[in-house]
C-alpha cells in the first residue's frame, strides 16, 4: 500500500468483548486514536466478522463466553495467519500461542494505543 493511500483510509480493527460496557469504551478508545472499529461480542460473529472485513488486527478479551481468546486466536490463524492478534486481560493466559501480543487490562491506554500502533504499523508495511 503506498503511503498516500495508508493516509486517507482508517484500519479495521475487530475488538472481540463479550461484556457490553467494556466492548463500547475499547471501542471509544480505538475510534478517538482514528481507528475504524468492527465488533463481535462471541466466537461465531468474531470469525464471520474476520472472513469477511479487511481486518488489519484484531483485538480479543481472553475470557469469552465459551471460549478463549487464545483458543479463538487458534481459529483465527487458520482463517487469516497474517493478521496479528492481541489479547487482553486481568492475568496472564497459560499459553500465548497463536497470539502476537498480550496487554494488561490495567494497562494505562497510552501503553495499549502504543501496542496496537505498534501491531498496525507492521501489518501495513
Amino acid at each position: 500500500m503506498s503511503s498516500s493511500f495508508q493516509s486517507e483510509i482508517r484500519p479495521f480493527i475487530l475488538c472481540i468483548e463479550d461484556n457490553g460496557v467494556h466492548l463500547r469504551l475499547r471501542k471509544a478508545v480505538l475510534e478517538e486514536a482514528g481507528y475504524a472499529v468492527l465488533s463481535a461480542t462471541d466466537e461465531a460473529e468474531a470469525l464471520e466478522v474476520l472472513r469477511e472485513a479487511p481486518v488489519c488486527l484484531v483485538l480479543s478479551d481472553h475470557m469469552l463466553r465459551g471460549t478463549t481468546g487464545t483458543e479463538l486466536a487458534k481459529q483465527m490463524k487458520k482463517i487469516k495467519r497474517d493478521v496479528p492478534i492481541i489479547v487482553y486481560s486481568g492475568m496472564v493466559p497459560e499459553t500465548m500461542r497463536h497470539v502476537d501480543g498480550f496487554i494488561n487490562k490495567d494497562e494505562p491506554v497510552s501503553n495499549f494505543l502504543s501496542l496496537i500502533h505498534r501491531f498496525v504499523k507492521r501489518y501495513w508495511e
